[in-house]
């Protein structure tokens, strides 16, 4: 049984009611009715044109953007932020806060096709024991430790949805299955229990209906499993509520083998590992494999579903192993580099090199959400959309990714053609010494800083930081103010929608009190301008500089101030202020480009910055 690692359930099994937020503290007709934006990659765009796929027949040839190793700003990155993401991985090999989050990790990061980090820290084989009675970890010799290294193997646990996901999406361009169509048309026996209704994606969507999981290790044999499976009843309608469940994947599993009656693991192996190049992707690695392999668990009861002793080079999930380590949910392992390979094939479109996996189209639906209906829940076909709870700063409404419950995780934001990848055993040697997602977050978060915002106009612009439970605020040298004066700057932000907010505000009587000052803004190329009564924004603005107009109050000493709150949990990328002035007719009180004026501006948590 996969521990997943979810919202709500830190530990591991317990399904609790903490909403994702508060962790760690349409039909594909390919050309039909459902209408999505382009995935952001600047390559793969231009790219959309050459020689015949060798994966599947299509009418256009495609060679996409390839990965290479360069610097931070060969890859357009802030060097001094790229750096942060390493000291990140490090910083959690040490107690956090009383054991170390995970033995090792590989951090690799990368913008079009530059990896600009690929850094291992830490060991991919430390523990040979566990003491519950002390909750000591009992190490190997020093001369039987293992190193981590860019190229160790990984359990990636849940992240094996994502090429089950892959899998089913191949299929339905392929006209094998469709999205809307009930499980049970392919395989009948999945009726059983009232799941007649249940479809294909509800089942890539986790709307099913179906309960989180089920102890199939338990069972016995392969027949009696699915049996469970056939036999297992919906806890929720069909569609109407969200709930990630291995069961969900597991059964579209079945779907898959029953449709094209070949394994899951040869169907990635044909279509996505064997064709990408993922040469260190595999389902159960062979024994040759196990000194690249970070060990897992000590698995024993009670804390593990079954007793197995220390889990290295095996899958750790007990429900995966007890099929054979080939499930739906779980049994793939694999490396940083061949995660990436794959990140960079979806940001371009579903091509790689001259390899095709997928359709341009396709990749745009499995990055767009089909789970408006369940806000904060967004979830693509397979992908997860706009977590801030793991993909830290990283997180916009078109940012996919996914975790796994051994340390795993992926995220690739087709806003800025970026990719992260996170190999890790936080279970070594327990799972019990972790919990949350600390370190994705903050790695998130560097390393969307990393991505450089350029001024609309200028060199500068004021910067209200990334900080968490925080207020910044940003007062302009007291003004006097006729009747007309108005309020003109640049504006960008991308916040946590709903918890962290930029207010703009004044005082006349010396910031006593302040009140909201209403404004305005106007996107590039918008077609009119946005009211704001309230005097603040939230949420994602599309990561594009708007223009901002507000109306002043007329007084002898008017105070103007931007105030930008965040609570303890996610920042968004930040606020920035650009291109400040302030007018009174033709008489300019303030201005940005003015030295004299911009040195009176009082500046709490906010820096000037030069993206």
């Amino acid at each position: 049984m996969e521990q997943v690692e979810r919202p709500g359930e830190p530990g591991g099994p317990g399904r609790g009611p903490l909403s994702r937020r508060r962790f760690g503290a349409g039909v594909l007709t390919l050309g039909g009715a459902l209408v999505v934006a382009p995935l952001g990659s600047g390559s793969a765009a231009a790219d959309d044109a050459g020689r015949a796929t060798t994966v599947q027949p299509g009418p256009a040839a495609v060679r996409g953007t390839t990965l290479r190793r360069g610097s931070a700003t060969q890859a357009g990155l802030l060097p001094e932020h790229v750096d942060e993401v390493t000291a990140v991985a490090e910083r959690y090999l040490g107690p956090s806060p009383r054991h170390p989050y995970w033995s090792s990790a590989v951090v690799l990061a990368g913008r079009g096709g530059t990896v600009a980090l690929d850094r291992a820290v830490g060991k991919a084989v430390r523990y040979r024991d566990y003491d519950p009675a002390t909750d000591t970890g009992i190490e190997f010799p020093p001369d039987q430790q293992i190193d981590a290294t860019p190229d160790t193997v990984y359990d990636l646990a849940s992240l094996s949805k994502l090429f089950t996901s892959l899998v089913a999406v191949q299929l339905i361009e392929r006209g094998r299955i469709e999205l809307e169509a009930p499980a049970a048309r392919y395989v009948p026996e999945f009726a059983g229990g009232g799941k007649q209704d249940i479809t294909i994606r509800q089942l890539l969507t986790h709307t099913s209906g179906l309960q989180a999981d089920i102890d199939f290790y338990k069972l016995g044999t392969r027949q009696e499993m699915l049996q469970a499976l056939w036999d297992e009843k919906p806890i929720n309608k069909p569609g109407t509520v969200y709930l990630y469940s291995d069961l969900s994947m597991i059964s579209l599993q079945q779907v898959l083998e029953r449709v094209t009656g070949k394994p899951l693991d040869r169907l990635v192996a044909e279509g996505i590992t064997g064709p990408l190049g993922m040469t260190a992707t595999r389902y159960n690695p062979p024994a040759s494999w196990q000194p690249r392999i970070a060990a897992t668990e000590v698995a024993r009861l009670p804390w593990s579903g079954l007793d197995r002793g220390l889990v290295w080079g095996e899958v750790h999930d007990e429900n995966a192993y007890a099929f054979d380590g080939v499930a739906g949910h779980a049994g793939v392992f694999s490396r940083a580099w061949d995660m990436a390979v794959l990140a960079r094939t979806l940001l371009n479109g579903g091509v790689y090199g001259g390899v095709r996996i997928l359709r341009k189209e396709s990749v745009e639906l499995m990055f767009s959400d089909f789970n408006t209906a369940f806000p904060g829940d967004d979830h693509g076909l397979g992908f997860e959309l706009y977590q801030h709870w793991y993909m830290g700063a990283m997180a916009t409404p078109r940012t996919g990714g996914h975790t796994g419950f051994t340390g795993t995780s992926i995220v690739l934001d087709p806003t800025t053609d970026s990719f992260l990848v996170i190999m890790g055993n936080s279970v070594h040697p327990v799972r019990a010494w972790r919990s949350g997602s600390a370190p994705r977050v903050a790695a998130g978060d560097r390393f969307a800083r990393a991505v450089p915002v350029r001024p609309a106009h200028g060199d500068e612009a004021w910067f209200g930081g990334m900080a968490s439970a925080s207020t910044a605020t940003l007062t302009l040298p007291a003004l006097n103010t006729s009747a007309g004066a108005r309020l003109a700057c640049d504006l960008w932000w991308d916040t946590e929608p709903g918890f962290d907010a930029l207010h703009a505000e004044t005082s006349s009587d010396g910031g006593a009190t302040w009140q909201p000052l209403p404004f305005t803004t106007r996107a590039p190329g918008g077609a009119g301008p946005v009211a704001h009564d309230d005097g603040a924004v939230s949420g994602y603005n599309g990561r594009v500089w708007h223009t901002l107009d507000a109306a002043l109050p007329a007084g002898p000493s008017l105070l103007v101030r931007w105030r930008y709150t965040t609570d303890r949990l996610y920042a968004g990328r930040g606020v920035y202020v650009g291109a400040l002035k302030v007018l009174s007719g033709p008489a300019v009180l303030y201005s940005d480009v003015r030295p004299g004026d911009k040195s009176r501006v009082h500046a709490v948590g906010w820096t000037r910055e030069r993206d």
